[in-house]
């Protein structure tokens, strides 16, 4: 009998030790990669109000962007676990995790611990996708430490910890990390390319990096005369953002363009990432974010917003492209909130008989402020031709300076687009499942509708 016991009790601990192990361990042999490729790309704060602008601007009220031809359309549901509008950090997070985050979340939870992901670890789906060798991008218009991207990778205890975040995505493992943010590589006094370093554990993650066999562009030209051979690369392309983050008054009279002109576009940093990852035999995952939709609809720049709408939509034109020569690869693309409340306004609704040289007032009869081309109190945008060769002038208006919650949109193309994408609407929960589905074959929707 005591035999039976002990030999019950050891087997009680090897079970109890498994289970441990299961929820503690992150998953690396156990996944399966499918080969599929998968990428997410993220024009932050953009909306169904934002889309609309860029579509009449440069197409159009009768045109289409790239945006419109994808194949899958279907509302997004974003709110935090204790918050009604979604937040950069915990959005992040939520796609990256397939858990509902809280809204001051970079990774962990209320109590300090990393988040346990849809899948049972504490990988996110990057770092699982790392870990299973398929290959592997970060591309970025703003900072490396940008949420939308960083937390892919990183987990601390404030989105401010701006040091810790960039040193896990450097050591992460990503094969292609292309943005900004070279004053949270470099020590603190230290001259970079760009300006000075900003860390004060004396640590030069660039130097690290080229260590690790990554080799490092800091422009755009630098950046596409690499040779296919060139598959681990580091682009640092500006000190803090490769925009400005700038209202259009303050651009304007310290004479800055909208984005610094020896950067890549986020769409030619798809151009450049998508051959080179896309060779893994085992798959690719790609994580982009156009930043400057959502800083530059922050400050009220319309301008700025604008272009920047223009270069994510250059950006669907590239993934489209590769998709039809690779229908093997799913694309999922949304923001989390809605930054700025963008609209578009007729002219006619501002000023009498408004012309393509009309100055708009600098606000609408309800006090909400209105921009054109050049900030408020500034000539009119102009429409791109309609049906009829017609043109139309208008202006953008603006809710708040924040994130909003309204109006978000969620759309899919390739393989399983619609699939992944049903017409009742998704969960912010639902684009981690879709992006699991594609590249480890495992449908986890089911498994945590509560979620």
């Amino acid at each position: 009998m005591q035999k039976v016991f002990a030999a019950l009790l050891v087997l009680l601990v090897a079970l109890a030790s498994a289970q441990t192990t299961t929820q503690t361990t992150e998953a690396t042999t156990s996944l399966t990669p499918t080969g599929n490729g998968a990428i997410f790309f993220h024009p932050d704060g953009t909306s169904a109000g934002h889309w609309d602008a860029a579509r009449i601007l440069n197409y159009g009220p009768d045109g289409m962007l790239n945006w419109d031809k994808l194949d899958a359309v279907t509302p997004y549901r974003g709110h935090m676990k204790d918050e009604i509008a979604g937040t950069s950090n915990a959005g992040a997070v939520t796609h990256a995790t397939g858990t509902l985050a809280h809204a001051a979340s970079f990774g962990l939870d209320e109590e300090g611990n990393e988040i346990v992901s849809a899948n049972g670890t504490t990988n996110t789906v990057m770092e699982d996708a790392i870990a299973a060798g398929l290959g592997t991008a970060l591309l970025q218009s703003g900072s490396i430490i940008e949420p939308g991207t960083a937390a892919f990778v990183s987990e601390a205890e404030r989105r401010g910890d701006f040091e810790e975040i960039a040193l896990e995505v450097i050591e992460s493992g990503v094969d292609i990390m292309l943005g900004a943010g070279e004053e949270w590589l470099l020590p603190e006094g230290v001259q970079g390319q760009f300006g000075e370093g900003a860390r004060t554990d004396g640590r030069n993650l660039i130097e690290e990096a080229i260590a690790a066999g990554y080799t490092v562009v800091y422009t755009k030209d630098e950046l596409m005369a690499l040779p296919e051979t060139a598959t681990k690369v580091l682009g640092v392309f500006n000190v803090e953002d490769t925009f400005y983050d700038l209202n259009e008054g303050e651009a304007r009279a310290e004479g800055l363009p909208y984005y610094i002109e020896s950067a890549p576009t986020i769409a030619e940093m798809m151009e450049f990432a998508l051959p080179r990852v896309s060779s893994n035999e085992n798959g690719f995952f790609i994580v982009a974010e156009e930043e400057g939709t959502d800083n530059m609809c922050n400050n009220g720049n319309a301008g700025g917003c604008l272009e920047a709408l223009k270069r994510a939509d250059d950006t669907f034109g590239v993934i489209t492209e590769f998709i039809d020569s690779n229908p093997n690869t799913f694309m999922v693309t949304t923001s989390d909130s809605n930054a700025g409340g963008m609209q578009v306004v007729a002219a006619e609704d501002l000023i009498d008989d408004p012309t393509a040289e009309s100055v708009l007032p600098g606000t609408a009869a309800n006090g909400a402020p209105v921009d054109g081309m050049e900030g408020t109190e500034t000539q009119v945008f102009v429409s791109a031709p309609d049906a009829n060769g017609e043109v139309h002038p208008f202006g953008i208006s603006w809710t708040t300076y924040g994130d909003v919650g309204s109006g978000v949109i969620a759309r899919a193309h390739g393989l399983n687009a619609a699939e992944m994408l049903p017409a009742s609407g998704i969960k912010n929960t639902d684009i981690y499942k879709a992006l699991y589905l594609t590249l480890f074959g495992e449908d986890l929707r089911q498994a945590a509708m509560a979620q």
